[in-house]
């Protein structure tokens, strides 16, 4: 894989793409095959950092054809639903196959606008100049913990979804998982079905869950053709096949959510996709319960309900995309920490200031990743 670590790169222009996962790679790939010179910067050591620390059972799920990025399918052989060291297969090869300019180890830590370029303060003491900047440092950056009343006390082990990585170390164990969008639904089943003693989920909102794909019809198709369609439209119809396709689960803790699919997507709530929860819970084999309200030394406090005490608490919360750091002094993202725009958009404050990855679409964020990367593309090569 190419690695320019020696290259004075402070004496160019080019367009430096922060991050090297798969949004970074796509624009850098794009941007080349225009004749656009860019330069990927990338804290870690190696492409696809955060990919390679997801847990072991993860595959992508969206479908390998919609997944490609520009320039080089998913290979066949990585089957319809591509796995996780699959996707990480798929992103060295594709680093190498484009022979994209990539420099590791480097952590972009400052962004400032100068005249018509950009001044990137970078670790080492570097100050890098690019006539455009494309950031893709990734929607799942910094894991979020809510400040539970109480947790510093907590005496358990707690630890963020992002450090789990298998069901091994937890069989036989009482294990508490917080969260119940995909990633927590994802670990219940993977701990109910790796041998640990008792797996609960606790929920606070009810979550949309839809099946991967019904009678070979992937659900992110359906997706794809709903995203220009009014919401409460969609939410109706999204309610009657929720109906059909999965089952009550009520009487297991689970109603059914009281708000539409498509307008919790609106607000960034994408719907689980069943891997095995909707028969777990059936069976009992996973329990629904209440929010965790606190902690208090060993026991773990449920919305109404009594103290629990597991031997384990693994904390599904989701991520921040920490661009304050960044960006934040520009005036660039919103009051949620995201950008205030995307894709091809630059802000009108900070023309040749680009952002991709930092939605969760419907329609699959590989797919859309590559659709942002050509427009990217597009916009700087005028």
């Amino acid at each position: 894989m190419p690695d320019h670590r020696a290259m004075d790169l402070t004496n160019d222009r080019p367009v430096y793409v922060i991050g090297a996962g798969p949004g970074g790679l796509a624009v850098a790939a794009a941007l080349r095959e225009r004749g656009v010179r860019a330069v990927v910067l990338e804290k870690s050591e190696s492409v696809g950092a955060s990919w390679r620390g997801h847990y072991d059972r993860l595959h992508l799920h969206t479908t390998r054809r919609l997944s490609g990025l520009p320039g080089l399918p998913m290979p066949r052989r990585f089957g319809r639903w591509v796995s996780r060291d699959d996707v990480v297969r798929y992103l060295e090869k594709y680093a190498e196959f484009h022979e994209l300019e990539l420099v590791t180890g480097v952590e972009v830590t400052r962004i400032e606008p100068a005249g018509s370029d950009w001044v990137l303060h970078a670790s080492g003491g570097r100050l890098l100049t690019g006539r455009a900047v494309v950031v893709a440092t990734g929607f799942n950056h910094t894991p979020r913990l809510p400040d539970w009343p109480g947790l510093d006390t907590y005496t358990g082990e707690l630890l963020h979804a992002s450090a789990y990585r298998d069901a091994a170390p937890y069989a036989g164990k009482d294990v508490l998982v917080i969260g119940a969008g995909n990633t927590g639904a994802e670990i219940a089943v993977d701990l109910m079905e790796g041998g640990a003693a008792r797996v609960r989920l606790a929920i606070r909102t009810v979550p949309h869950i839809v099946r991967r794909s019904t009678a070979g019809w992937p659900a992110q198709r359906t997706g794809i053709l709903v995203r220009r369609l009014p919401v409460r439209l969609v939410d109706k119809a999204g309610g009657l096949m929720g109906r059909i396709s999965v089952p009550d689960l009520s009487a297991h803790g689970l109603p059914r959510p009281d708000t539409g699919l498509y307008s919790r997507v609106r607000q960034g709530a994408i719907p689980v996709q069943d891997v095995g929860l909707i028969d777990a819970i059936r069976s009992g084999r996973v329990e629904v319960v209440t929010a965790v309200e606190s902690f208090d030394e060993s026991k773990v406090a449920l919305a109404g309900g009594s103290p629990i005490a597991p031997d384990t608490v693994i904390a599904a919360t989701g991520y921040t995309r920490a661009l304050e750091p960044l960006v934040g002094h520009l005036g660039v993202l919103d009051d949620r920490g995201r950008p205030l725009v995307h894709g091809a958009r630059a802000p009108k404050q900070a023309p040749g200031l680009y952002f991709t990855g930092f939605t969760n679409p419907i329609s699959g964020m590989f797919r859309e990743m590559a659709l942002d990367a050509r427009k990217i593309a597009k916009a700087l090569s005028r």
